[in-house]
């Protein structure tokens, strides 16, 4: 279609500008649940990604073969076929984390973001602009919940990968790694990146 992004243009808005968590307020349940550490949280992202790309590419192919009234009921049968396979590889070859991340990754299915871009761009666009934008979307995604992760581990437990970044001396704030913590951070984030866009919009005005 016409007046549709370019596969350029979905990649790149999926990054920042369409940021799925930061701009769009989707998928909030994962990024509040797994983000207390950054192995945990990239393991999501990897997840997602690999759902998310699957889901759109397959939707895109079928895309004129699409009933109106039928749609939501494929997008969630497609989606919870490669969350089932992304459920059953984590179970079998990385265990430890499967147990970690527990529900969070079946709970992929209800996952907003997915649904959303099956429906905004799969559905319209070829399969290599919907694949772009489940690329970028995907790494928008990594993006926002890697941040949130970093900032709660190291103020959580003073150490990023197991390794100690912060001095000995300096307290671990306990309350980081435990649910609070999730909410502090991402409202924290939230109005640092409203306060730059707020920021860039009065200087590109006055100037």
């Amino acid at each position: 279609m016409a007046d549709q992004p370019t596969p350029l243009e979905r990649f790149i808005q999926g990054i920042l500008p369409e940021n799925p968590v930061y701009r769009q307020l989707l998928g909030l349940c994962p990024v509040l649940a797994v983000s207390n550490g950054l192995k945990p949280a990239i393991t999501m992202s990897v997840a997602v990604a690999f759902v998310l790309l699957g889901a759109n590419v397959l939707i895109s192919l079928i895309r004129n073969l699409l009933k109106p009234h039928l749609r939501i009921v494929i997008f969630t049968l497609t989606i919870a076929t490669f969350v089932t396979l992304a459920d059953r590889f984590l179970a079998a070859y990385v265990y430890q984390m499967s147990k970690t991340l527990g529900p969070y990754i079946p709970l992929i299915i209800v996952n907003c973001i997915i649904i959303c871009r099956c429906e905004v761009c799969a559905s319209k666009q070829s399969v290599f602009a919907a694949a772009s934008d489940a690329i970028g979307q995907s790494l928008g995604f990594a993006l926002a919940l890697s941040s949130i992760a970093v900032v709660r581990e190291i103020l959580g437990t003073g150490m990023l990968f197991g390794l100690r970044v912060l001095p000995t001396a300096w307290p671990d704030w306990v309350i980081m790694i435990l649910p609070p913590g999730a909410f502090l951070t991402l409202g924290l984030l939230l109005g640092v990146i409203n306060w730059i866009d707020s920021y860039k919009s009065k200087k590109s005005r006055s100037s």
